[in-house]
């Protein structure tokens, strides 16, 4: 295992990030000791923000970076470096937070559960969110994974009146889990699939044979289990999408139907060109014309949400390169139980995108070798919000659940069970 002083700085200032997500919580109540407003406060409920980590960390490693290679070296590394993902995040999380979008993927998820509820007599709340947490992650394989995250978060925190710790935990880590692997019925929306599927000529048919029936009963399993333990929780906590809609309803103007396909027209045309940054870039200025012409029928854009996420997206990219002398060669030198073992583990230090791509670059890994390590980055892709990219806009979107900020170690605990059904069935069927 070779390295240069560089991509050993650049692995110590990714290792100083990931252990700063862990505490963030505590940063952020230390700040409440201080003068609000001042110097101190402010400052550290800056570094509580989970979103600023990565980006603060690689702000400092890119000052060593310049310190220790020089400038034109850093400007050469910051060319190189492909920031695709976190540009189509903030478009699409824009996109999909508008009311036109929320409101009609809002209306077809209650009418499905209606018809669940008139067929199998089940509780409003209930299906409604089984229907939500089924259909919203599995809808990632076509919408992509970000809108999905988006468009799931949105509708359960509108359901949410109130929670406690524990429940809200559980419900974000069956989101996160659910989410991770419900990508993976295709070969174009999860990033961790979408990074292989090419060079290793994974088309759909292989995808959903091998992959996409599994995620699919991981996906209901872990809905339903979550609904079965917390039912009585979420049956006081919780308000059906009807009340929701009616709520809206009565402070809204009605959305007329061309708003609607106007705005649907353009989250399509986005995540058909997610692939090609200028393409979904000319789209999303283009839209952001046309929500300005139709602000009666918007709710405030949610850009400041959304570049955050890019921003910690971003501060993610900066460091990959800079944890390959480590990676492959551990990658590398696993058998397929593992690799499906270590995929799952180091996921959650490490965005599972990258890690399927570090993968790719091992030569001679075998057909086994590769399903195991493709299966275990989607199984640990809600293992901590680093593990898998929506993961943030989906936090984003919760985050007033967590007065105190989200406590990553109590994350990784209530994302166990449900990723240990994700493992169960993407490794043992």
């Amino acid at each position: 295992m070779t390295y240069t002083t560089i991509e050993l700085l650049g692995a110590i200032f990714f290792g100083l990030a990931v252990i700063h997500t862990f505490l963030v919580g505590r940063i952020l109540a230390l700040s409440h000791h201080f003068p609000k407003d001042s110097m101190w406060s402010n400052t550290l409920h800056l570094l509580g923000e989970i979103e600023v980590v990565f980006a603060i960390w690689a702000s400092l490693f890119m000052a060593v970076y310049i310190g220790v290679e020089g400038w034109k070296a850093a400007i050469a590394y910051q060319k190189s470096l492909d920031f695709i993902e976190p540009f189509f995040i903030f478009a699409i999380m824009v996109v999909c937070s508008t009311r036109p979008i929320l409101t009609a993927a809002r209306q077809g998820i209650l009418a499905l559960s209606t018809l669940v509820q008139k067929v199998f007599r089940t509780p409003a709340v209930l299906t409604d969110l089984i229907i939500i947490l089924i259909v919203g992650p599995l809808s990632g394989s076509f919408i992509t994974e970000p809108a999905a995250m988006t468009v799931t978060a949105f509708l359960l925190n509108s359901m949410l009146q109130k929670e406690t710790s524990k429940l809200i935990y559980a419900l974000i880590a069956v989101l996160f889990v659910n989410v991770s692997i419900g990508g993976a019925l295709t070969p174009f929306a999860a990033p961790p699939i979408l990074m292989v599927a090419t060079k290793w000529n994974w088309d759909f048919q292989f995808i959903l044979s091998n992959f996409g029936w599994k995620s699919a009963l991981a996906v209901t399993v872990n809905a339903f289990g979550l609904i079965l333990i917390f039912r009585k929780q979420f049956q006081e906590s919780c308000i059906t999408l009807r009340e929701v809609e009616q709520r809206l309803a009565s402070g809204h103007a009605e959305i007329p139907w061309a708003v609607t396909l106007v705005h649907l027209a353009f989250m399509v045309g986005i995540v058909a060109t997610a692939h090609y940054q200028n393409a979904f870039m000319g789209l999303f200025l283009l839209f952001m014309g046309v929500a300005s012409v139709t602000l009666r029928y918007q709710d405030q854009l949610r850009l400041k949400e959304s570049l955050l996420v890019s921003m910690f997206l971003g501060g993610i990219i900066q460091f990959g390169a800079f944890q390959k002398w480590w990676l492959a060669p551990l990658l590398g030198s696993m058998n397929e139980i593992l690799l499906f073992k270590g995929a799952v583990a180091l996921t959650a230090i490490t965005d599972n995108a990258a890690l399927t791509y570090l993968g790719s670059q091992v030569e001679g890994l075998s057909d086994a070798s590769k399903y195991a390590l493709v299966g275990g980055a989607i199984a640990g892709g809600g293992l901590t919000i680093i593990a898998n990219a929506p993961n943030a806009a989906g936090y984003s979107i919760l985050s007033q659940k967590f007065p105190g900020g989200i406590k990553p170690l109590n994350l990784l605990l209530a994302a166990l069970a449900p990723t240990a059904v994700a493992i169960a069935f993407l490794w043992l069927l």
